[in-house]
């Protein structure tokens, strides 16, 4: 199984458009595939219990076709920081639970699978660790999605310095289109191209992210690791 941990270089960078479109592109060569997201605040409240969109839109793209719970085991409803939303929900999120919850899906292995975090790599899960834990631990490469928006370059470098430092692979990063206004497109791509090291897997133009079909737009600009230009 080639399973990945997509990490962002901010919060709101389109790390679950590019996920799931990064899953819709191998599901369209014919790979099976599993999108994780293993801990997801900002959820709602329906019939079947709390779901997130983002969650949502991984379990959509993974095939065959996965309950929920596998997706996302943690949903909290506040829409803030996971270890904020976990303490309102009277709980303690611990990276050791959602470890086990991904070893156990790899006794099931699919052929290209992502483990979506929360924000950037830092992202804590209680006072003493991160979201990063999950892929250090697990040994994971990482995709890093750029928000392409003024200070992303500066971004990127720390959360590029950040990954390596912990012991990890850079596996490849996307440019993704996240303010339509930014004029300075070329230019920032050209320089992320420079300093990142790393393969860019695709830019992603600006996508509604109200387009229920965003993923298999995105998918026609992304590239998964390892496949050809």
């Amino acid at each position: 199984m080639s399973l990945y941990f997509v990490t962002g270089t901010d919060t709101d960078t389109g790390k679950t458009l590019v996920s799931a479109g990064l899953l819709a592109r191998a599901r369209a060569q014919g790979l099976t595939t599993r999108g994780i997201k293993p801990v997801a605040s900002g959820s709602v409240r329906t019939a079947q219990g709390l779901r997130n969109r983002d969650a949502l839109w991984l379990q959509r793209y993974s095939a065959p076709a996965v309950d929920y719970s596998e997706v996302n085991p943690i949903a909290l409803e506040p829409a803030v920081a996971p270890h904020l939303a976990a303490r309102e929900a009277g709980m303690t999120l611990e990276a050791s639970r959602l470890i086990a919850h991904i070893r156990q899906l790899q006794a099931s292995p699919r052929q290209f699978g992502l483990v979506e975090g929360a924000g950037g790599w830092r992202v804590p899960l209680n006072r003493q660790e991160d979201l990063g834990e999950i892929a250090r631990v697990l040994a994971l490469p990482v995709i890093l999605v750029v928000g392409l928006r003024l200070g992303c370059i500066n971004h990127a470098r720390l959360s590029a310095e950040a990954i390596r430092a912990d012991g990890l692979r850079l596996a490849g990063w996307v440019g993704n289109h996240i303010d339509p206004e930014y004029a300075e497109t070329e230019d920032t791509l050209a320089m992320l191209a420079h300093h990142l090291d790393a393969p860019c897997l695709g830019h992603v133009p600006w996508i509604d992210a109200a387009e229920e079909h965003g993923p298999e737009v995105a998918a026609r600009y992304l590239r998964l690791p390892g496949e050809a230009h």
